[in-house]
């Protein structure tokens, strides 16, 4: 099987740009697999994603040149990645394990293409779930007086591990502004709402309360402005009056698990471009 790879990028939308990317992989022997791109009216932006095979076990270093040069000419912001090569991803919980538990079984039989550096938590609870996957715990408790401190050893654990991805798998912990700007598009978080939805503490008890017929989740980077980072993935469940709070939180576990896991995987599989508040999924 030839190995694949994946070539993506974006630039100011102009005629041509398709046949000139293709053209450049045609003339240097890659094979088209798979193809998605967008042009963004509102922004005047294009943005594409190819997957391609290659009959040589590395990238022609002639191709990336070529491309490159290609790329300055469009003023182009672009990567070239191989397919099998996981995220490094490092995972952020607090009590609350039913995102963790899933990233963990889908982690363990491979179908989450990410490579776990560790999982951080302010809470002891899960160490034992976690350590018996053979991976690395770290108990950082936190106040408000140690928050700055607590910060540090999670950024030192990220550059010390190689991680790119930091997952707030309801880690729940406000970051500061500094975290949130210096790793901007690299943090996602899960808010228990369908945002802009009920915010602050007891969200399911609020919508009870409102009598809501919806309720949902959302998967967003993290940015200085909390909960209004570019949302990645949204998803709802129907509901009636006669389900209680504890059902609905039931619910809404399910439904954070399962927009978490499918944000993680658009991540992975380099499909997300951040544009401006938005995203871009292809």
């Amino acid at each position: 099987m030839l190995p694949t790879y994946i070539i993506r990028g974006s630039c100011r939308d102009t005629a041509g740009i398709v046949s000139k990317i293709t053209t450049c992989l045609f003339q240097h022997g890659m094979n088209i697999e798979e193809a998605a791109q967008f042009n963004d009216k509102l922004s005047g932006h294009f943005f594409f994603r190819i997957v391609f095979s290659s009959a040589t076990k590395k990238i022609p270093q002639k191709f990336l040149n070529e491309f490159s040069d290609l790329a300055k000419e469009l003023s182009m912001d672009w990567s070239c990645e191989p397919c099998d090569e996981p995220v490094k991803t490092l995972l952020l919980v607090s009590k609350s394990d039913h995102c963790l538990n899933d990233i963990l079984y889908r982690w363990h039989n491979k179908t989450l293409p990410i490579d776990i550096t560790g999982v951080i938590s302010n809470h002891e609870n899960n160490r034992a779930q976690v350590e018996e996957k053979g991976l690395s715990f770290h108990y950082l408790p936190v106040t408000e007086k140690t928050k700055t401190s607590q910060e540090k050893k999670i950024t030192d654990i990220i550059t010390a591990t190689g991680t790119e991805l930091i997952v707030l798998a309801r880690y729940m912990q406000v970051l500061s502004n500094k975290i949130s700007r210096d790793y901007l598009g690299r943090i996602i978080n899960i808010h228990h709402s369908f945002l802009p939805g009920f915010k602050g503490a007891r969200p399911y008890h609020q919508a009870y309360a409102r009598g809501v017929k919806i309720i949902g989740a959302t998967a967003h980077f993290v940015t200085s402005e909390l909960d209004e980072g570019p949302i990645i993935e949204q998803d709802v469940t129907r509901i009636t009056h006669a389900e209680t709070p504890e059902k609905l939180q039931l619910i809404g576990q399910d439904i954070e698990s399962r927009v978490l896991l499918s944000a993680l995987q658009n991540y992975a599989e380099c499909r997300i471009f951040l544009h401006g508040n938005r995203t871009i999924i292809l």
